[in-house]
């Protein structure tokens, strides 16, 4: 039974844990690969220019460690790790909060990994805030890969097991939403945009608009309403969808038309995104070259149309929470609530 001790070597900055007091079953860890590791970071404090004293220090504490499995015992202490928690899935999640020395990093790293492949974890989600920009390289070279990017972090990830990975891809879809805002008189809400493919064509279109992170179809729809032409809404229902492909950055696109019901009428159109916004018939609206032209906005025509002569039903919202959790989500359904 073979036990090791292991101690804080000190730096001329910070101290360096190398290991803490919890034992654990030999099968954790084997001796020649903890004695690798060791003379590693030895190899690292000398290329940083350590003092002699604490050089000889650090390689003394690699003698002892190798001399003290003659000792019997057949336990070892925890080698010193990158902090983590694992998901269900087997999977390792590593979000670093201060900066450290690349090779230090890239030490840590490679013990961690170590590690996590004996206790047959999977997928590491390796997240590095900006300020860490300086470790992606030498996670890179140890075999991670970029999965998404952020404002204020890059996520990397890597597979432990020598089997094809089976790690989530990035988002693959963004959602957007069309707003179909008819008002008593038969009148749609339509606007002209300053920007994009439709910048100078003279189309009259629907206000649309992403769905922003956290936010609800429903909730988004009503927002852009408002942010394009001022005008405030209600919620009715979810007309019809329609899914694309290679769209923004490759990524496929999946847009809801949504039926909303004004509670506002004057319009106050947003001088930065759109050129003109106006009330429109209903029929002279479909009727634009552009919409007749062009199937998917004439098939959106006929059904906003439809809907609007009581002819079409549409998916209402109704408030549930999600499968997994207790958090506050929407089905969209011709369920009615009795």
């Amino acid at each position: 039974m073979n036990r090791f001790t292991f101690r804080k070597i000190y730096t001329r900055s910070n101290p360096i844990i190398i290991g803490a007091r919890r034992k654990i079953s030999e099968s954790s860890i084997h001796t020649a690969n903890s004695n690798s590791i060791f003379r590693k970071l030895i190899s690292v404090l000398r290329d940083k220019s350590i003092s002699t004293f604490q050089t000889r220090s650090a390689t003394s504490m690699v003698v002892n460690f190798e001399d003290s499995s003659k000792v019997q015992n057949n336990e070892v202490d925890h080698i010193h790790m990158l902090n983590a928690t694992y998901d269900n899935y087997d999977g390792v999640i590593v979000d670093i909060k201060e900066n450290m020395d690349e090779d230090i990093f890239t030490t840590l790293l490679q013990t961690s990994i170590s590690q996590w492949r004996q206790q047959g974890k999977k997928g590491v989600w390796l997240k590095l805030s900006l300020e860490l920009v300086s470790l992606v390289k030498p996670a890179v070279k140890e075999g991670f890969w970029y999965h998404h990017a952020e404002p204020t972090y890059l996520m990397l990830v890597y597979w432990i097991p020598e089997t094809n990975h089976t790690l989530p891809s990035n988002a693959s879809h963004r959602v957007g939403v069309a707003a179909f805002v008819v008002n008593s008189k038969g009148e749609i809400l339509v606007v002209q945009e300053k920007s994009g493919v439709f910048k100078g064509t003279g189309v009259w279109k629907l206000p649309t608009g992403s769905v922003e992170e956290g936010e609800d179809i429903c909730t988004a729809a009503s927002r852009e309403v408002k942010e394009e032409a001022g005008i405030d809404t209600e919620f009715v229902e979810v007309l019809a969808f329609r899914q694309s492909h290679m769209s923004f950055f490759s990524k496929s696109d999946l847009m809801f038309v949504c039926m909303l019901k004004p509670t506002s009428f004057e319009i106050e159109k947003q001088e930065s995104e759109i050129e003109a916004a106006k009330w429109m018939p209903i029929e002279e609206y479909a009727n634009q070259p552009f919409v007749k032209n062009r199937k998917s906005f004439e098939y959106v025509a006929k059904i906003c149309i439809e809907r609007k002569d009581n002819k079409y039903v549409g998916f209402n919202a109704i408030s549930t929470a999600t499968a997994t959790s207790l958090k506050n989500s929407y089905l969209y359904s011709h369920h009615q609530e009795e």
